[in-house]
């Protein structure tokens, strides 16, 4: 595809400005010191009511966005075929530390939670909350499901969360939409078509009764995407979006938890990066990491502890941003972003997800 340089103008509009008007805190990480073994005492948040000395507790707001640090979660062992439950203790054992988001994919018309995912929501040791990310159909396009053909499929949905699962969760719809767009007329697949489905999938939810999702609108993160000039069209509106989104991924490009965030390109000089964009688009609202990861790199076998370091001592210059979700996978599509590939890797991970910056927020119980 031909890659053209920004032009629409809300996007220049949203920016115009920012660098005067955005501050940003520049303290660093605190630091803690983590298990050298690979299988570590679970690191655990603040009880219920707890703090630091002389500081209020800690809570999250009904849209789960947690009033200190940020929530750190994983998906975990993805593609290993090992299931959820399996999975997600082998990770949380791995790193030493509890998930306060588990993140899971449904598709189709697959109910959800399943029962392991409620078991581990409702964990009495240690609850979690579910970010779950739901593509309704392979089969049928964006207008279409705006039009109503899903409909029953909804229905059934709403009916079961309703029955199934009262407690608040995150939800996301048709996740990273970018490279399915298709900009041709009548293909039902436009940038208008994905808002209007996400909208319209929302609202018969919350008709149905559904009123415990909390909506998650996720972006690639990507320069190239934010580049076509209907990338702003894919937003459906503040009334049915809580949290916007981003899965950006370390490639060759990107060197430290700063440029992941804020990918640039020579190629986009206009494009502030997606943290930048955010801030100015979404003042408002909190911002996922709801996807990353780290790919090995051959001939820097150090790359991928450098780069956890590096989220240590950078997380507290994005104050917007209130969850990181990793993506735990030995075979990913483009490499392997398991966290604890080599030893000094995982050591950095560890450290990084028992960091007090994420352990400040207990996970509200069911």
């Amino acid at each position: 595809m031909q890659l053209r340089g920004i032009s629409h103008s809300t996007t220049k509009a949203a920016f115009a400005g920012f660098a005067l008007a955005t501050v940003l805190a520049m303290t660093p990480a605190a630091c803690s010191t983590a298990e050298g073994s690979h299988l570590r005492p679970l690191a655990q948040a603040p009880a219920a009511g707890q703090a630091a000395a002389g500081s209020p507790a800690c809570t999250a707001t009904s849209r789960l966005i947690p009033s200190c640090g940020a929530w750190w979660g994983m998906a975990p062992e993805v593609f290993t075929g090992a299931p959820v439950e399996q999975a997600l203790h082998g990770a949380e054992s791995r790193m030493g530390a509890a998930a306060d988001v588990l993140h899971v994919y449904h598709r189709g018309s697959e109910l959800f939670p399943t029962e392991a995912e409620v078991r581990l929501a409702r964990d009495p040791a240690r609850p979690r909350l579910l970010m779950i990310n739901w593509k309704p159909s392979f089969d049928h396009t964006w207008a279409e499901i705006a039009d109503g053909a899903l409909d029953a499929r909804i229905d059934r949905l709403a009916a079961y969360l309703r029955r199934t699962f009262p407690e608040r969760f995150f939800l996301t719809l048709h996740h990273e939409p970018e490279n399915d767009v298709d900009d041709s007329s009548g293909s039902g697949m436009r940038a208008t078509d994905y808002a209007a489905m996400f909208r319209h999938v929302v609202l018969r939810l919350r008709a149905e009764g559904v009123r415990n999702a909390v909506v998650v609108m996720t972006y690639m993160g990507a320069p190239n995407w934010a580049a076509e000039p209907w990338f702003e069209d894919l937003y459906p509106g503040d009334d049915v979006v809580d949290w916007v989104a981003m899965d950006p991924y370390a490639d060759d490009r990107v060197q430290d938890f700063d440029g992941l965030v804020n990918k640039t390109r020579k190629e986009y000089p206009e494009w502030p990066g997606f943290y930048r964009w955010m801030q100015a688009r979404f003042p408002g609202k909190p911002v996922m990491v709801a996807e990353w990861g780290v790919f090995e790199r051959e001939r820097d076998r150090s790359f991928k502890r450098r780069f956890f370091e590096s989220v240590l001592r950078q997380i507290k210059r994005y104050p917007q941003i209130k969850a990181v979700l990793y993506f735990d996978s030995p075979q990913a599509p483009r490499g392997d972003t398991s966290f604890d590939s080599d030893p000094g890797a995982d050591r950095a991970f560890s450290e990084l997800a028992r960091d007090p910056y994420f352990r400040s927020t207990p996970v509200p119980r069911p």
